[in-house]
């Protein structure tokens, strides 16, 4: 028996998967790309890099900046859009039997619903799609959907009624807002079947020698270990406010504790994102170590995991 099934599924809502971990949207690539690395049909899912129905070519260099305990990326969702990915990316990572969450933006309403209906047609090779409601990395970062909950509503709505009912909607979230627990409930009253908590936080660099922003775009988003706390509280929070919702929560994941606390916070399952730079086979250690951990403890299922910490 494999660490991946040595105790039971994990469960996201109407999903089984095979494991509780999963890839973050933009840290894994398009397609395949850790697949030299990883049996990517024995981790959750692979979330893709978020794309747009359009091409889209990203922030100006430099796009990365490493800080301690973490990094700051300002990447700005480069990507040559839904019609390029269709035909070239998924055919990869189908053949790798890989679970595939496709992971869309745009900067309205009708451009998520764009991206949205061009998915719809290969809904049945999908396992849920992921609207970015929040990406600090564009010039309206500061004015994100995911700060705002009417946006965010539209949005999501829209992305719902672009797809089949049985294709799971999940909306990701911003930690970087006061009213998270809020819009929260109103992506789910909207449609979403779940919530990815959360995307990085807003933070900026300096370079002490030139007296300028170290990255192109001036700020961007934070992430790594050094933001892992504010994704445990994020999560813990909107898993009080709202008991029965499923969470995937994502945030400076780079060893199995750290999927734990999250998964204790109340996330059903984890992704794993910035680790796998330092480490290109961080998801599968990942997962691997807290099967040896459950196992060491008697744990039967993750559900018994889940929202241990209330």
């Amino acid at each position: 028996m494999t660490d991946a099934l040595a105790i039971p599924a994990t469960r996201v809502g109407s999903l089984v998967l095979p494991g509780p971990v999963l890839t973050a949207s933009g840290t894994a690539g398009h397609s395949d790309e850790l697949a030299a690395y990883v049996d990517l049909s024995a981790i959750g899912a692979v979330v893709v890099k978020s794309m747009a129905s359009f091409e889209w070519q990203g922030n100006p260099a430099p796009r990365l900046h490493a800080i301690d305990n973490g990094m700051l990326n300002a990447v700005g969702l480069q990507g040559r859009g839904t019609a390029h990915w269709l035909q070239h990316d998924l055919p990869r990572l189908r053949a790798r039997g890989a679970r595939v969450v496709a992971s869309i933006w745009g900067f309205r309403e009708s451009e998520y619903a764009s991206a949205a209906r061009e998915l719809a047609g290969v809904a049945d090779e999908l396992t849920a799609v992921e609207v970015n409601l929040s990406c600090p990395n564009l010039d309206h970062a500061r004015s994100m959907f995911a700060h705002d909950a009417a946006q965010s509503s539209r949005v999501v709505a829209a992305v719902r009624r672009a797809l089949p009912l049985n294709l799971p909607v999940w909306a990701k979230l911003s930690p970087n807002t006061d009213r998270l627990t809020e819009i929260a409930g109103v992506v789910v009253a909207a449609g979403a079947d779940a919530l990815v908590l959360v995307n990085t936080v807003l933070g900026m660099a300096i370079d002490t020698e030139s007296r300028r922003p170290a990255l192109g775009n001036g700020g961007g988003g934070l992430s790594g270990a050094a933001m892992h706390a504010v994704a445990v509280r994020s999560v813990f929070d909107v898993r009080a406010a709202h008991r029965d919702v499923p969470i995937i929560g994502a945030g400076g994941v780079s060893h199995a504790h750290d999927a734990l606390e999250l998964m204790m916070a109340g996330a059903n399952a984890v992704q794993v994102g910035t680790a796998t730079f330092a480490d290109p086979r961080a998801v599968k250690k990942i997962q691997r170590d807290m099967v040896r951990w459950a196992r060491r403890r008697g744990v039967g299922s993750w559900g018994e995991i889940v929202g241990s910490a209330h």
